[in-house]
């Protein structure tokens, strides 16, 4: 048989790709359970978007399933065939104001090898979703002997609590081997175990100099809070000075607005993904330190104290006594995530805690509290959405495969590499990520302004297809 120029194949059909990648990334699909019903599970977007997906497959004739717009799938290959598994998700995170296009209004800006696709979900995961889509499309209409049936699974919960998957996995087999394209490249064979820790602060009796009548940051517990606000009593005109210091000091932007003798202090980090904290500026964290500087009624005290002395700038448990480091997964990671803080009602931090083989989260757990005994503070480990370490060997044929492939579209050595993300490339029992985003790209991933470049859209289409051809034909 001649061989197969994938890039050519892929580039024959670029203007349908990008046209059905607009049509999902048109679709607001964050998870909204305001809005939930029986018939929308996640709420209506996230529900379009997999109908959206489905759509799209059976337009293309592929078989498609719809398990209660939880979760689907479409299949191509006879059905007696042993099933090589694809799994991609089209919900996305939130989004807040600090967009300067429209979030779910798809734009390409600049030309050529510049052009970015700028939407949320244009690199997460909708845009390597559709270049993997394209990649199953383009050998089936290419009309290639495979040997393996493809099944191509769609989720609308990845972001949160993994709903969609549980779901699937009630009613459907899931394929023993496979991959996710909601990652990165050269390969992601390693995942660590991904938990949410809620740590519970006391209300306590005692007035300071200054009262803590709020507190809030965090938009989802995977993503480090780009924004914190915190309302302060007292003489606040005299802070004024001193957070704007702060601000300059750290390369930070904030306001303060005050009334009488209420301030109402804003500070703007950098969000970013949870599954490495070290790139950004964690606002909710940053704001207590700050504020733990004044004299602060006991409760208030208490809760900017363990903040800023255990939270703040804190990226692998060290102060709570949990780090820990594998030699080929790495460390612990321990980003403070979501922040509500009410004098008389609740008062919480809750951390995203990722860790790698070689402690259990009852050990975290343990010496969590432990640690913050002293201070009243309780932590618990949230209940579902708790994932197992995973890792699939370097030397396993599969992944030196995708591997292989990596390196003959790209010119790069193609190594191993274990992340603190979670993607359903875990779910599968002999399966990693692969893919989209470049090593030598920035992520934008759950960042404001998400944008993923046109032309790695395309590479990756024909990456997946090579892959994936290899590996059923």
């Amino acid at each position: 048989m001649t061989q197969i120029d994938w890039e050519k194949e892929v580039d024959a059909r670029k203007d349908d790709l990008l046209a059905d990648l607009f049509e999902l990334l048109k679709i607001n699909s964050v998870k909204d359970m305001a809005h939930a019903t029986e018939e929308f599970p996640m709420g209506p977007g996230p529900a379009k978007a997999l109908q959206k997906f489905l759509e799209l497959a059976e337009r293309d004739g592929f078989r498609t399933k719809n398990l209660d717009n939880l979760a689907g799938h479409f299949e191509y290959g006879d059905e007696d065939l042993e099933a090589f598994g694809l799994l991609g998700h089209m919900d996305t995170v939130p989004v807040d104001d600090n967009w300067v296009t429209n979030p779910f209004v798809p734009v390409i800006k600049g030309e050529g090898a510049e052009a970015k696709l700028y939407a949320r979900g244009a690199s997460d995961d909708k845009g390597p979703s559709m270049a993997a889509y394209y990649a199953v499309k383009i050998i089936k209409e290419l009309g290639l002997p495979i040997s393996k049936k493809i099944r191509f699974i769609v989720g609308t919960d990845e972001e949160s609590g993994w709903a969609c998957m549980n779901h699937y996995m009630e009613h459907e087999e899931m394929p023993k081997y496979g991959f996710s394209p909601d990652a990165e490249f050269p390969i992601i064979n390693g995942e660590k175990a991904i938990i949410g820790v809620k740590t519970t602060f006391p209300t306590l009796d005692g007035e300071g100099e200054y009262k803590l009548e709020s507190f809030k940051a965090g938009m989802a517990l995977n993503m480090v809070p780009a924004a914190a606000t915190a309302v302060v009593t007292g003489d606040v005109a005299a802070l004024e000075a001193p957070f704007n210091d702060f601000l300059s000091k750290n390369e930070l932007k904030g306001s303060v607005k005050i009334e009488g003798d209420k301030g109402t202090f804003a500070l703007e980090g950098v969000g970013v993904h949870a599954m490495d904290p070290t790139l950004g500026k964690n606002a909710g964290t940053f704001l207590a330190a700050f504020l733990n500087n004044y004299k602060f009624d006991a409760s208030g005290a208490n809760y900017l104290k363990v903040t800023a002395d255990y939270y703040h700038l804190d990226h692998d448990g060290g102060p709570l006594g949990i780090s820990y480091v594998h030699p080929v997964m790495g460390n612990v990671t321990t980003p403070a995530n979501l922040f509500e803080y009410s004098p008389e009602g609740e008062k919480y931090v809750t951390l995203n805690v990722r860790y790698p083989d070689g402690i259990t989260y009852q050990e975290i757990e343990s010496k969590m509290n432990e640690t913050l005994n002293p201070f009243g503070v309780k932590a618990e480990v949230e209940e579902g959405g708790h994932l197992e370490p995973h890792y699939l060997p370097g030397d396993d044929p599969m992944v030196r495969t995708l591997l292989d492939v990596y390196e003959q579209y790209t010119g790069e050595k193609g190594e191993e590499v274990s992340i603190g993300g979670g993607t359903y490339g875990r779910i599968l029992e002999h399966g990693v990520a692969y893919g989209a985003l470049f090593p030598w790209r920035e992520s934008t991933m759950h960042q404001p302004n998400e944008y993923m470049y046109v032309d790695d859209i395309l590479k990756s289409a024909a990456i997946y297809a090579d892959a994936i051809y290899r590996l059923i034909k």
